[in-house]
């Protein structure tokens, strides 16, 4: 049985390349809603021809791959042709074709299209856009429920197949031409059962076939832009998607930043506590010359002030008790180390070092050496202990 349905190009995407093409996405089929038909439509005579059935156009025929594949490349004519469009007329009738890209959209078959001629261009263009999409298929008794309630008693049963869709100049997908039914076994060239009753159910039908250019104003970045009605929520989605991976990306790239900073201030630190440690180490050379120095210090303290002891005090004090032994406290009271060191250099420029050991033996007298460290020992040549 031919069917013709009326479908939808959507006028969202209609757009005129280069090359004069007016191409956009059509819902070339329907699925899961029922139609209503007189009798004679679905070859039925007697009583029933003039009675109304209800036809299910069943999903499972409708999103079938091969009918939906049988879509593929089909022409689209200025209405419906007298018959099918076959190799022998598909050159005078041909306005256009159906792309190859084929996909259920929802209770819709979707398929691109283009329409080539330009004179079909120009009028699909200014208005003409309800489409009706011309097939063969089975068509049996079956009652039933639709998903929205509505009762049928016929049913589209496979194969469904397309031969063409197409666009209809006076925006009526079901007077006129538009027929639904049985070819009659004339390749449909008698009309007289088909156009006047099918127009009864034209206001059912027109409710998804006729295209809206109603646009609505999203506002991106301050900006106001004008865009399909339909195709708003789809576009702000996709902004909102984007702005989100932005902001993740920056937030990442802010956390990483923030790690890094932490580890160069760790590694700062750690470079500064190893050159801390660098400092206080002394080479052999270096522990070598402080000895020496501390021998000296030691050494004319004792030529200035013979009873001061040596043991755990620091050069700088030793060095203010020598001079405030000599001079008094009042001299070094709240003073610089570096003014008492002046003073000691001064009162120790010509003082002699003592040298305990020998100085006791010369005088015959018994010397005290236990607060004499083995530095001392050591300026005097003896190699001795503490005491001995």
């Amino acid at each position: 049985m031919i069917i013709r349905d009326s479908v939808t190009l959507d006028a969202s995407g209609l757009k005129m390349t280069k090359d004069g093409y007016l191409i956009g996405d059509a819902k070339v089929s329907r699925a899961g809603n029922v139609q209503q038909y007189y009798g004679a439509e679905l070859g039925l005579t007697g009583d029933d021809a003039t009675k109304m059935f209800g036809v299910y156009r069943d999903p499972d025929t409708v999103f079938d791959e091969q009918s939906m594949l049988s879509l593929a490349g089909r022409p689209v004519t200025r209405g419906h042709p007298e018959s099918a469009v076959t190799a022998d007329n598909w050159k005078e009738l041909s306005k256009g074709q159906v792309g190859g890209t084929i996909k259920r959209d929802g209770e819709h078959v979707v398929a691109p299209m283009a329409i080539m001629d330009a004179t079909a261009a120009k009028e699909v263009a200014d208005g003409a856009r309800s489409l009706s999409a011309g097939y063969t298929v089975q068509v049996v008794a079956d009652e039933g429920v639709a998903p929205d309630g509505t009762p049928y008693q016929y049913r589209q049963a496979s194969p469904l197949r397309f031969n063409h869709v197409a666009y209809l100049p006076d925006n009526n997908p079901r007077a006129g031409n538009t027929r639904i039914g049985d070819d009659a076994g004339d390749g449909g060239k008698d009309r007289s059962i088909w156009g006047p009753r099918a127009s009864v159910v034209e206001d059912h039908e027109r409710k998804d076939s006729v295209m809206t250019d109603k646009t609505t104003q999203i506002v991106r970045d301050g900006l106001p832009v004008n865009v399909p009605e339909a195709a708003a929520p789809i576009i702000q989605k996709m902004f909102a998607d984007a702005d989100k991976a932005l902001a993740d990306s920056k937030a990442a790239l802010e956390k990483a930043q923030a790690d890094l900073k932490a580890k160069d201030t760790e590694l700062g630190k750690k470079d500064a506590e190893i050159e801390d440690l660098k400092s206080k180490q002394f080479d052999d050379a270096k522990l070598d010359q402080m000895v020496a120095d501390r021998a000296d210090i030691v050494a004319k303290v004792k030529a200035i002030a013979p009873s001061l002891k040596t043991d755990n005090v620091s050069n700088a004090d030793l060095k203010k008790q020598a001079v405030a032994a000599k001079l008094g406290d009042e001299k070094v009271k709240d003073k610089s180390d570096d003014y008492v060191a002046g003073l000691f250099d001064h009162l120790t420029a010509d003082a002699k070092p003592r040298n305990p050991l020998s100085d006791g033996i010369q005088d015959s007298k018994v010397v005290d050496l236990s607060d004499w460290g083995d530095d001392v020992f050591a300026r005097a040549g003896v190699n001795a202990k503490k005491g001995a």
